[in-house]
Protein backbone atom coordinates (compact mmCIF):
# COMPACT_ATOMS: atom_id res chain seq x y z
CA UNK A 1 0.00 0.00 0.00
CA UNK A 2 1.67 3.14 -1.01
CA UNK A 3 1.96 6.09 1.20
CA UNK A 4 -0.02 9.73 0.83
CA UNK A 5 3.42 11.09 0.44
CA UNK A 6 4.20 9.04 -2.53
CA UNK A 7 0.74 9.10 -3.95
CA UNK A 8 1.14 12.93 -4.27
CA UNK A 9 4.51 12.54 -6.07
CA UNK A 10 3.12 10.45 -8.60
CA UNK A 11 0.66 12.78 -9.08
CA UNK A 12 2.96 15.56 -9.41
CA UNK A 13 5.33 13.43 -11.96
CA UNK A 14 2.01 12.93 -14.17
CA UNK A 15 0.90 16.49 -14.14
CA UNK A 16 4.52 17.54 -15.60
CA UNK A 17 4.60 15.10 -18.09
CA UNK A 18 1.40 16.28 -19.30
CA UNK A 19 2.46 19.63 -19.46
CA UNK A 20 5.63 18.85 -21.54
CA UNK A 21 4.05 17.18 -24.12
CA UNK A 22 1.91 19.66 -24.61
CA UNK A 23 4.08 22.16 -24.91
CA UNK A 24 5.89 19.87 -27.13
CA UNK A 25 3.07 19.38 -29.24
CA UNK A 26 2.08 23.45 -29.72
CA UNK A 27 6.07 24.03 -30.01
CA UNK A 28 5.76 21.38 -32.74
CA UNK A 29 2.85 23.05 -34.78
CA UNK A 30 4.02 26.07 -34.41
CA UNK A 31 5.20 28.04 -37.54
CA UNK A 32 9.18 27.67 -37.83
CA UNK A 33 11.16 31.05 -38.15
CA UNK A 34 14.38 31.60 -39.26
CA UNK A 35 17.11 32.73 -37.75
CA UNK A 36 18.04 35.84 -38.05
CA UNK A 37 21.00 36.74 -40.44
CA UNK A 38 24.33 37.22 -38.40
CA UNK A 39 25.24 40.93 -38.27
CA UNK A 40 28.05 41.57 -40.95
CA UNK A 41 30.80 44.05 -39.20
CA UNK A 42 30.70 47.20 -41.03
CA UNK A 43 34.26 47.82 -42.01
CA UNK A 44 34.16 43.87 -43.44
CA UNK A 45 31.42 45.11 -45.95
CA UNK A 46 33.17 48.33 -46.62
CA UNK A 47 35.83 45.96 -47.57
CA UNK A 48 33.89 43.42 -49.37
CA UNK A 49 32.61 46.35 -51.41
CA UNK A 50 35.81 47.70 -52.31
CA UNK A 51 37.29 44.50 -53.44
CA UNK A 52 34.19 44.18 -55.44
CA UNK A 53 34.43 47.48 -56.55
CA UNK A 54 37.96 46.65 -57.71
CA UNK A 55 37.74 44.18 -59.52
CA UNK A 56 35.05 45.19 -61.73
CA UNK A 57 36.70 48.13 -62.33
CA UNK A 58 39.78 47.00 -63.62
CA UNK A 59 38.27 44.14 -65.46
CA UNK A 60 37.87 45.85 -68.60
CA UNK A 61 40.83 46.95 -69.42
CA UNK A 62 42.14 42.97 -68.91
CA UNK A 63 42.85 41.31 -72.65
CA UNK A 64 43.44 37.38 -73.70
CA UNK A 65 45.98 36.19 -75.58
CA UNK A 66 45.65 33.62 -78.18
CA UNK A 67 48.29 32.68 -80.22
CA UNK A 68 49.11 29.71 -82.90
CA UNK A 69 52.56 28.35 -83.58
CA UNK A 70 54.01 26.08 -86.13
CA UNK A 71 51.69 26.67 -88.41
CA UNK A 72 51.53 24.28 -91.48
CA UNK A 73 54.57 25.22 -94.02
CA UNK A 74 55.14 24.20 -97.71
CA UNK A 75 57.71 21.49 -96.45
CA UNK A 76 55.09 19.80 -93.74
CA UNK A 77 52.05 20.83 -94.74
CA UNK A 78 50.24 18.41 -92.43
CA UNK A 79 51.82 19.70 -89.87
CA UNK A 80 49.06 20.49 -86.43
CA UNK A 81 49.20 24.43 -85.83
CA UNK A 82 49.99 24.40 -81.72
CA UNK A 83 48.09 26.78 -79.92
CA UNK A 84 48.86 28.61 -76.26
CA UNK A 85 47.27 31.33 -74.70
CA UNK A 86 47.86 33.78 -71.88
CA UNK A 87 46.74 37.31 -70.59
CA UNK A 88 47.65 40.86 -70.60
CA UNK A 89 46.11 44.56 -70.40
CA UNK A 90 45.88 47.76 -72.33
CA UNK A 91 47.94 50.68 -71.29
CA UNK A 92 47.21 52.68 -73.80
CA UNK A 93 43.71 54.06 -75.08
CA UNK A 94 45.03 53.20 -79.18
CA UNK A 95 46.04 49.58 -78.42
CA UNK A 96 49.32 49.13 -76.90
CA UNK A 97 49.32 46.11 -74.90
CA UNK A 98 51.38 44.55 -72.06
CA UNK A 99 51.55 40.77 -71.30
CA UNK A 100 54.98 38.21 -71.30
CA UNK A 101 57.19 37.44 -73.93
CA UNK A 102 56.87 33.42 -73.47
CA UNK A 103 53.69 33.83 -73.71
CA UNK A 104 54.20 35.31 -78.11
CA UNK A 105 57.54 33.83 -78.21
CA UNK A 106 57.74 31.92 -81.53
CA UNK A 107 53.83 32.64 -82.35
CA UNK A 108 53.05 32.95 -86.50
CA UNK A 109 49.82 34.45 -85.51
CA UNK A 110 48.63 36.64 -82.38
CA UNK A 111 45.07 37.17 -81.10
CA UNK A 112 43.75 39.68 -78.53
CA UNK A 113 39.92 39.19 -77.33
CA UNK A 114 39.20 42.09 -75.32
CA UNK A 115 36.61 42.63 -72.18
CA UNK A 116 33.40 43.19 -74.33
CA UNK A 117 34.00 40.24 -76.87
CA UNK A 118 35.57 41.50 -79.46
CA UNK A 119 38.78 40.22 -81.20
CA UNK A 120 41.78 41.63 -83.08
CA UNK A 121 44.90 40.16 -84.82
CA UNK A 122 47.83 42.22 -82.84
CA UNK A 123 51.49 42.29 -83.87
CA UNK A 124 54.23 41.53 -81.36
CA UNK A 125 55.73 45.57 -81.48
CA UNK A 126 58.86 44.06 -79.37
CA UNK A 127 59.98 41.71 -76.32
CA UNK A 128 62.53 40.87 -74.32
CA UNK A 129 63.25 37.30 -73.09
CA UNK A 130 65.61 38.30 -70.36
CA UNK A 131 62.41 39.71 -68.04
CA UNK A 132 59.89 38.01 -69.97
CA UNK A 133 57.87 41.37 -71.35
CA UNK A 134 56.32 41.93 -74.62
CA UNK A 135 54.49 44.36 -76.05
CA UNK A 136 51.40 44.19 -78.53
CA UNK A 137 49.86 46.09 -80.66
CA UNK A 138 46.24 46.16 -82.16
CA UNK A 139 44.47 48.68 -85.08
CA UNK A 140 41.05 49.67 -85.21
CA UNK A 141 40.37 49.67 -82.11
CA UNK A 142 39.76 53.52 -80.05
CA UNK A 143 39.21 54.50 -76.60
CA UNK A 144 40.27 52.01 -75.05
CA UNK A 145 39.98 51.10 -70.99
CA UNK A 146 43.62 51.41 -69.66
CA UNK A 147 45.11 50.49 -66.37
CA UNK A 148 48.07 52.91 -65.19
CA UNK A 149 50.98 51.64 -63.55
CA UNK A 150 51.52 52.42 -60.59
CA UNK A 151 55.26 53.09 -58.23
CA UNK A 152 56.59 49.73 -57.71
CA UNK A 153 58.92 51.34 -55.44
CA UNK A 154 56.73 52.21 -52.94
CA UNK A 155 55.15 48.41 -52.96
CA UNK A 156 54.97 47.23 -48.86
CA UNK A 157 55.41 43.59 -48.23
CA UNK A 158 51.48 42.95 -46.41
CA UNK A 159 49.56 45.38 -48.52
CA UNK A 160 46.25 43.66 -50.10
CA UNK A 161 46.89 42.63 -53.77
CA UNK A 162 44.67 41.45 -56.82
CA UNK A 163 45.93 39.45 -59.58
CA UNK A 164 43.91 39.54 -63.27
CA UNK A 165 44.10 37.07 -66.25
CA UNK A 166 42.70 33.65 -67.84
CA UNK A 167 43.74 31.07 -65.62
CA UNK A 168 43.46 28.13 -67.13
CA UNK A 169 41.06 29.26 -69.92
CA UNK A 170 38.87 30.49 -67.29
CA UNK A 171 37.59 34.44 -68.10
CA UNK A 172 38.19 37.45 -66.50
CA UNK A 173 39.23 35.68 -62.97
CA UNK A 174 40.45 37.55 -59.56
CA UNK A 175 41.81 36.51 -56.91
CA UNK A 176 43.29 37.83 -53.87
CA UNK A 177 46.35 37.89 -51.86
CA UNK A 178 49.26 40.22 -50.08
CA UNK A 179 52.48 41.22 -51.14
CA UNK A 180 54.48 38.41 -49.85
CA UNK A 181 58.08 39.86 -50.28
CA UNK A 182 60.40 42.62 -52.65
CA UNK A 183 63.23 41.71 -53.95
CA UNK A 184 63.15 37.74 -53.63
CA UNK A 185 66.08 35.97 -55.03
CA UNK A 186 65.29 33.66 -57.07
CA UNK A 187 66.74 30.74 -59.42
CA UNK A 188 64.36 30.83 -62.25
CA UNK A 189 63.80 35.29 -62.72
CA UNK A 190 66.94 37.28 -64.58
CA UNK A 191 69.18 38.21 -62.44
CA UNK A 192 68.86 41.84 -63.27
CA UNK A 193 65.46 41.52 -62.11
CA UNK A 194 63.60 42.10 -58.45
CA UNK A 195 60.39 40.51 -58.67
CA UNK A 196 57.17 40.99 -56.43
CA UNK A 197 56.32 37.42 -54.65
CA UNK A 198 52.57 37.34 -53.63
CA UNK A 199 50.41 34.57 -52.27
CA UNK A 200 47.82 35.41 -54.89
CA UNK A 201 47.30 32.66 -56.86
CA UNK A 202 48.71 32.67 -60.48
CA UNK A 203 48.55 29.96 -62.52
CA UNK A 204 48.80 28.91 -66.09
CA UNK A 205 47.02 31.37 -68.14
CA UNK A 206 47.51 33.95 -66.11
CA UNK A 207 50.67 35.02 -67.51
CA UNK A 208 50.86 38.88 -68.54
CA UNK A 209 48.13 39.89 -65.99
CA UNK A 210 48.61 42.79 -64.02
CA UNK A 211 48.88 42.40 -60.20
CA UNK A 212 46.83 45.62 -58.85
CA UNK A 213 47.59 47.15 -55.76
CA UNK A 214 44.05 48.86 -53.90
CA UNK A 215 44.07 51.90 -55.61
CA UNK A 216 43.54 50.21 -58.55
CA UNK A 217 46.99 50.77 -59.92
CA UNK A 218 49.24 47.72 -61.65
CA UNK A 219 52.39 47.57 -59.29
CA UNK A 220 53.44 44.07 -61.03
CA UNK A 221 53.12 41.92 -64.65
CA UNK A 222 52.01 38.48 -63.28
CA UNK A 223 55.30 36.24 -64.71
CA UNK A 224 55.51 33.16 -63.20
CA UNK A 225 54.18 30.85 -60.36
CA UNK A 226 56.06 28.02 -57.96
CA UNK A 227 55.22 24.66 -58.82
CA UNK A 228 52.71 24.08 -56.00
CA UNK A 229 50.99 27.50 -57.18
CA UNK A 230 51.53 28.52 -53.80
CA UNK A 231 53.44 32.10 -54.72
CA UNK A 232 53.64 33.86 -57.43
CA UNK A 233 56.46 36.23 -58.73
CA UNK A 234 55.13 39.49 -60.97
CA UNK A 235 57.64 42.08 -63.09
CA UNK A 236 57.90 45.52 -61.20
CA UNK A 237 55.80 48.04 -62.80
CA UNK A 238 58.62 51.14 -62.98
CA UNK A 239 60.64 48.38 -64.47
CA UNK A 240 57.99 47.99 -67.21
CA UNK A 241 57.85 51.80 -67.61
CA UNK A 242 61.68 52.05 -68.34
CA UNK A 243 61.38 49.06 -70.69
CA UNK A 244 58.40 49.47 -72.59
CA UNK A 245 59.19 53.15 -75.00
CA UNK A 246 62.23 50.54 -76.05
CA UNK A 247 60.51 48.18 -77.29
CA UNK A 248 58.26 49.91 -79.34
CA UNK A 249 60.74 52.23 -80.45
CA UNK A 250 63.44 49.58 -81.52
CA UNK A 251 61.73 46.12 -80.66
CA UNK A 252 64.55 45.11 -78.47
CA UNK A 253 66.53 46.07 -74.81
CA UNK A 254 69.88 46.66 -74.93
CA UNK A 255 71.14 45.70 -71.42
CA UNK A 256 74.87 45.99 -69.97
CA UNK A 257 77.36 43.16 -69.69
CA UNK A 258 80.57 42.16 -68.51
CA UNK A 259 81.49 39.12 -69.34
CA UNK A 260 82.52 37.20 -65.68
CA UNK A 261 81.15 34.56 -63.71
CA UNK A 262 80.44 36.03 -60.16
CA UNK A 263 79.29 34.33 -56.50
CA UNK A 264 79.51 36.01 -53.30
CA UNK A 265 81.95 37.00 -50.64
CA UNK A 266 82.13 33.79 -47.91
CA UNK A 267 83.96 34.19 -44.16
CA UNK A 268 86.02 31.26 -45.59
CA UNK A 269 87.56 34.07 -48.56
CA UNK A 270 88.49 36.44 -46.07
CA UNK A 271 91.83 35.11 -45.70
CA UNK A 272 92.61 33.81 -48.71
CA UNK A 273 91.73 37.45 -50.52
CA UNK A 274 93.23 39.21 -47.84
CA UNK A 275 89.94 41.39 -46.90
CA UNK A 276 88.76 42.48 -43.39
CA UNK A 277 85.22 41.87 -44.75
CA UNK A 278 82.70 39.82 -46.57
CA UNK A 279 81.44 42.58 -48.44
CA UNK A 280 81.41 42.83 -52.40
CA UNK A 281 81.61 40.73 -55.86
CA UNK A 282 84.10 37.96 -55.95
CA UNK A 283 85.01 37.30 -59.25
CA UNK A 284 84.99 34.04 -60.32
CA UNK A 285 86.28 34.12 -63.95
CA UNK A 286 86.32 36.45 -66.69
CA UNK A 287 85.25 35.29 -70.22
CA UNK A 288 88.18 35.95 -73.06
CA UNK A 289 87.72 39.15 -75.11
CA UNK A 290 84.52 40.56 -72.90
CA UNK A 291 84.47 43.60 -71.44
CA UNK A 292 85.65 43.28 -68.08
CA UNK A 293 88.77 40.74 -69.50
CA UNK A 294 89.42 44.07 -71.97
CA UNK A 295 89.50 46.70 -69.44
CA UNK A 296 91.99 44.72 -66.81
CA UNK A 297 89.28 42.65 -64.38
CA UNK A 298 91.03 39.33 -63.17
CA UNK A 299 90.00 36.45 -61.56
CA UNK A 300 89.70 36.21 -57.25
CA UNK A 301 89.01 40.28 -57.86
CA UNK A 302 86.47 41.59 -55.57
CA UNK A 303 84.37 44.13 -57.17
CA UNK A 304 83.36 46.50 -54.85
CA UNK A 305 81.93 49.62 -56.60
CA UNK A 306 80.70 50.20 -59.91
CA UNK A 307 80.86 53.97 -61.03
CA UNK A 308 80.41 55.02 -57.56
CA UNK A 309 77.37 52.57 -57.27
CA UNK A 310 78.36 50.46 -53.59
CA UNK A 311 78.12 46.77 -54.11
CA UNK A 312 77.29 44.37 -51.42
CA UNK A 313 76.20 41.47 -53.29
CA UNK A 314 76.33 39.67 -56.68
CA UNK A 315 73.08 41.09 -57.16
CA UNK A 316 74.14 44.78 -57.19
CA UNK A 317 76.61 43.94 -59.70
CA UNK A 318 74.24 42.43 -61.87
CA UNK A 319 71.73 45.40 -61.48
CA UNK A 320 74.07 48.21 -61.85
CA UNK A 321 75.72 46.38 -65.23
CA UNK A 322 72.26 45.80 -66.76
CA UNK A 323 70.87 49.22 -66.38
CA UNK A 324 74.08 50.77 -67.80
CA UNK A 325 74.10 52.20 -71.21
CA UNK A 326 76.03 49.99 -73.92
CA UNK A 327 79.28 51.68 -74.71
CA UNK A 328 79.60 53.59 -71.70
CA UNK A 329 82.96 53.74 -69.84
CA UNK A 330 82.56 52.96 -66.06
CA UNK A 331 84.92 53.30 -63.07
CA UNK A 332 85.16 49.82 -61.24
CA UNK A 333 86.71 49.82 -57.97
CA UNK A 334 87.93 46.12 -56.49
CA UNK A 335 90.19 44.54 -54.15
CA UNK A 336 93.33 42.64 -55.65
CA UNK A 337 95.33 40.47 -52.66
CA UNK A 338 93.44 43.17 -50.17
CA UNK A 339 94.69 46.17 -51.91
CA UNK A 340 92.17 48.74 -53.51
CA UNK A 341 92.42 49.30 -57.21
CA UNK A 342 90.41 51.25 -60.14
CA UNK A 343 90.01 50.12 -63.53
CA UNK A 344 88.14 51.71 -66.75
CA UNK A 345 85.63 49.07 -68.50
CA UNK A 346 83.74 49.72 -71.10
CA UNK A 347 80.07 47.93 -71.02
CA UNK A 348 79.38 45.69 -73.93
CA UNK A 349 75.66 44.78 -75.31
CA UNK A 350 74.33 41.05 -73.19
CA UNK A 351 73.18 38.48 -76.26
CA UNK A 352 70.61 36.07 -75.19
CA UNK A 353 71.94 32.43 -75.33
CA UNK A 354 71.37 30.36 -78.72
CA UNK A 355 69.40 27.87 -78.53
CA UNK A 356 70.34 24.13 -78.54
CA UNK A 357 70.83 22.83 -82.01
CA UNK A 358 69.12 19.99 -82.68
CA UNK A 359 71.67 17.12 -83.07
CA UNK A 360 72.13 15.72 -86.63
CA UNK A 361 71.87 11.88 -87.56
Amino acid sequence: MRSPRTSVLLVLLLVASIAVDGSLARAADAPTKAAPAPAVAPELARFNDLLAGLAESVKPAIVHVRVRRNAPTKEDPDAEPRRAAGSGFIIDPEGVIVTNAHVVDGANSVQVRLFDGRRFGARVMGKDNRVDLAVLKIDGAKNLPVLPLGDSNRVRVGEFVLALGHPFGLEHSVSFGIVSRRGSPQTVASAAVEHIQTDAAINPGNSGGPLVNMAGEVIGINSMAARNGSIGFAIPSNLVKTLVPQLIATGTVEWGWLGVSITEVSEDDLDRLKLSEAKGVLIRSVMPGEPADQGGVKANDVIVAVDGNRLDGPRDLQRVVSATPVGKRVRVVLLREGKQTEVDVTIGRYKEPEPDKPEKK
